[in-house]
């Protein structure tokens, strides 16, 4: 969680130098070329029932393609310290889809957590807009209260994404190892974006971008693609998904820090609330009544 919060504040730069769906598109294909050899079935594997494979291509359309599209343009367009808030609300989320589509009870914490986290983004969407008033890539034109508010809704479409990203994953490490599940989602990513992204190479200059930029794009893919989905899974393996819910309180943590320390983003007193009161409900969803022995 907090290399997913620090690839989310880095991917701003990303966007202001490269187009949304090359980007997309380049972090999919360096993801799969670090791991093409988890690509091959373990042997003691059971075969892809036609119900995984839908759950493979859902993880990956939903948590790794849409998710990479909603992130990239919304951090453009608003800032990393905004994405960290409403980041702040995947948990509520995620107990919102568990009780929606899993039928599990919702207790008054959890609840509580749900209005935390409205109100935190509530409170960041009347502090002002932020950030860019475009992304380069999009040509956008638009007032900046306009942009923030585009912004603030993608990255809402983010968390979403990430949710169900979270539940469909329980679901795979049933059946599935941790690496071919990371691989199999991955290609699944680099098919969908591989139309657009073709596409936006053809029109691009590549020499246009400095070195820098090639290098965090190459940690930005390791990164998203490889590293954290491997984490992610292998916890998910042998925790329960609400337990495991705890520890995202270090992605909009991370995010915040590296808008604020890399990005020279500023705190003003309103998004210092804000931040606070979304990581509260973070918190009071996935703290345990009782801490085991």
């Amino acid at each position: 969680m907090s290399l997913v919060g620090s690839y989310v504040a880095l991917s701003k730069p990303l966007a202001a130098a490269l187009p949304v769906f090359l980007l997309a598109w380049m972090r999919f294909g360096i993801g799969g070329l670090a791991m093409l050899h988890w690509l091959r079935k373990p042997a003691d594997e059971p075969p892809l029932t036609p119900k995984t494979r839908r759950l493979l291509f859902l993880e990956s359309f939903l948590g790794n393609f849409l998710f990479t599209l909603c992130m990239i343009v919304g951090v453009s367009l608003t800032s990393a310290v905004s994405a960290g808030v409403i980041m702040a609300s995947i948990p509520a989320v995620v107990a919102l889809m568990s009780w929606a589509f899993l039928r599990e009870r919702i207790g008054p914490r959890i609840w509580g957590a749900i209005a935390f986290s409205a109100f935190g983004i509530a409170l960041l969407a009347l502090s002002g807009p932020a950030g860019p008033v475009a992304t380069s890539d999009l040509r956008m034109r638009l007032p900046a209260t306009d942009s923030a508010l585009l912004g603030h809704l993608l990255l809402f479409g983010a968390v979403l994404c990430e949710a169900a990203y979270s539940i469909i994953g329980k679901q795979l490490t049933q059946t599935l190892g941790p690496r071919r599940i990371t691989s199999l989602i991955n290609l699944w990513g680099f098919a969908l974006s591989t139309p657009m992204g073709l596409y936006a190479a053809w029109h691009f200059e590549f020499n246009s971008v400095p070195w820098t930029m090639w290098l965090l794009l190459v940690f930005y893919a390791l990164a998203a693609c490889v590293w954290t989905v491997w984490l992610w899974m292998t916890g998910l393996k042998v925790v329960p998904a609400a337990q495991g819910g705890v520890f995202t309180v270090m992605l909009p943590i991370s995010a915040a820090l590296v808008g604020v320390f890399v990005l020279g983003e500023t705190l003003h007193g309103t998004q210092w609330l804000a931040l606070g009161i979304a990581l509260a409900g973070v918190l009071l969803a996935t703290l345990p009544r009782r801490w085991p022995r």
